[in-house]
């Protein structure tokens, strides 16, 4: 069997590269041991970077109906208990809300996209249809990826395992993608060590469903309900929840059940249902390199975080958007070996880069938690009481709630870092709490809606495209491009307007909507300008 990508692993992330490499015209394999999509709650918010990549899929509005009403707020509510007193609220809007304001506040500040409340157990299904039916997408669902038998320059050849009936065959491809989760038999199998830290904390989960809306909503729909002891997830607002309670030091997750543990955090017994429960741990850890000749990794093979923040999935997402723009070029003979390079220098270090600011969201919570610990009973009745419940409300809403704010942790990382992004010397800061909008050489286009109310975005090329503010001659690029066979776009638009945020009169975009280069005229020697970003 032969075939350009074969792709180990078939959850969120290999599914979604599939289904990238698709829509650049690439034929790929998908394996995935399991013989169906997860039944595990492994997050629980597709971020509005997540989102713009796949509304370019077509997937939006079906991720949407999966999900949470859109009607309904993220909101974040720290609480005793839940028998006790709420503390304190941070309140966000909801998807609708937040479409209305991204359209409002047409500046470039914003996503294209509002984010998205969903479990993975709703995702994964929708991805899986899609992949079904796409017919360049050959879909082996319980079919493992074993071994790599030779991974060279030109190839690599795999062993497979049908896991029902343990027949092995052998797959040539031309790359293979290592999308096969934080135990990754691809990376193993290479030899490729993690940097970072291993199980630095730990939560018992309990996945579970109840009808009693009376206790588990008592302050209304609430996404998170949190204590110095963990965190309940409102999976759907009806009826479906998960616990993460923290393991805090001398407990013994082998001594504990998940009855005790979902009783002993919400205070009472009640009825439910146990759904999944197990106890985990999480690490800061990254892949010490993206790439080992034809084969590369992307998603927890290559990172795993902590959750605060929700930087896992999501920024396996932005891998596999990046990954399948390179492989496609590569295949298609207009981009060079040096993109396979720069997938590795470009999306290390933005991994890095989640991973640091996952680390500062949690040792947020351990303040708390520590403030929880120290405040006494919150529990009581009384002015005493109350006032050291306001004194922990207080202390909480001064150490805020960047975890879910980080918008420049979302949007704003950039391509620093690449050897096939044209910068411009030393890069201006990026503040990882506010996105300010900008073109510098590496970052992610700013999203605007254009006169006739279509997305900047949506008017794209699927390769590269040239923004045009202006009326400059284009034909020295457009001839370099036809004459190198890369396939290029031209995107006029006479809004002299937008100069305030897209700082320059020419911008050249990547097929991730990230920039390539910008400037206000063209350069003189357009050819090397293309060989460099498509990495020849």
């Amino acid at each position: 069997m032969e075939v350009p990508v074969l792709i180990a692993g078939g959850g969120p992330v290999g599914m979604t590269l599939a289904l990238n490499l698709a829509r650049y015209g690439i034929r790929s394999l998908l394996l995935e041991r399991n013989p169906a999509t997860t039944r595990h709650p492994k997050m629980d918010l597709t971020n509005g970077r997540s989102m713009e990549l796949f509304h370019r899929l077509g997937l939006d509005e079906a991720l949407r109906d999966a999900g949470v009403p859109r009607a309904n707020g993220f909101d974040i509510l720290w609480i005793t208990s839940m028998v006790g007193h709420d503390l304190y609220r941070f309140p966000y809007p909801s998807a609708d809300e937040k479409t209305r304001i991204i359209r409002e506040e047409n500046d470039g500040s914003h996503g294209a996209q509002a984010p998205l409340r969903v479990s993975q157990i709703q995702i994964e299904p929708v991805l899986k249809r899609a992949i079904d039916a796409n017919p360049l997408i050959d879909v082996r669902f319980g079919t493992r990826f074993e071994r790599i038998v030779e991974n060279g320059a030109d190839g690599v050849t795999a062993e497979i395992v049908d896991s029902q009936s343990g027949e092995t065959s052998t797959v040539k491809c031309r790359f293979l993608a290592g999308c096969d989760g934080g135990g990754s038999r691809v990376r193993r199998g290479l030899g490729i060590a993690l940097e970072g830290e291993e199980n630095v904390a730990g939560a018992y989960m309990v996945h579970f469903r109840t009808d009693d809306r009376e206790l588990l909503q008592r302050w209304g729909p609430i996404y998170h309900l949190q204590s110095g002891l963990g965190t309940i997830i409102a999976q759907n607002d009806h009826d479906i929840y998960t616990l993460q309670a923290w393991l805090l030091p001398g407990m013994n997750p082998d001594e504990m059940t998940a009855e005790g543990v979902l009783e002993a955090w919400v205070g009472k017994a009640f009825d439910y249902e146990i759904l999944q429960a197990n106890p985990w741990h999480a690490h800061f850890v990254v892949a010490e390199k993206y790439r080992d000749a034809s084969t590369l990794l992307a998603g927890d093979s290559a990172h795993q975080f902590i959750p605060t923040g929700g930087y896992g999935m999501n920024s396996g997402i932005a891998d596999a958007a990046a990954l399948s723009w390179v492989l496609a070029a590569n295949l298609q003979g207009w981009g060079g070996d040096g993109l396979l390079d720069a997938y590795d220098a470009e999306r290390r270090p933005t991994a890095w880069w989640h991973l640091e600011a996952s680390r500062r969201h949690m040792g947020v919570r351990q303040q708390i938690t520590m403030i929880y610990m120290e405040a006494g009973d919150l529990e009581g009745e009384g002015p005493e009481a109350d006032a050291r419940r306001a004194d922990v409300a207080a202390k909480i809403a001064a150490l805020g709630n960047a975890e879910n704010e980080s918008w420049g942790v979302e949007y704003g990382y950039r391509y620093d870092q690449s050897p096939v992004v044209a910068g411009e010397g030393e890069a201006p800061a990026i503040d990882p709490l506010t996105y300010v909008p900008s073109t510098w050489p590496g970052a992610r286009l700013p999203h605007v809606f254009l006169e006739d109310g279509t997305a900047l975005f949506d008017r794209l090329g699927l390769f590269f495209t040239l923004v045009v503010l202006g009326d400059a001659d284009t034909a020295p690029l457009e001839d370099a491009a036809k004459a190198q066979g890369v396939p290029l776009d031209v995107l006029r638009l006479d809004r002299p307007d937008l100069r305030a945020i897209y700082e320059r009169g020419l911008i050249l975009v990547r097929p991730d909507q990230h920039v390539a280069w910008r400037g206000d005229a063209l350069p003189d020697d357009c050819a090397g300008l293309l060989r460099r970003v498509c990495g020849r």
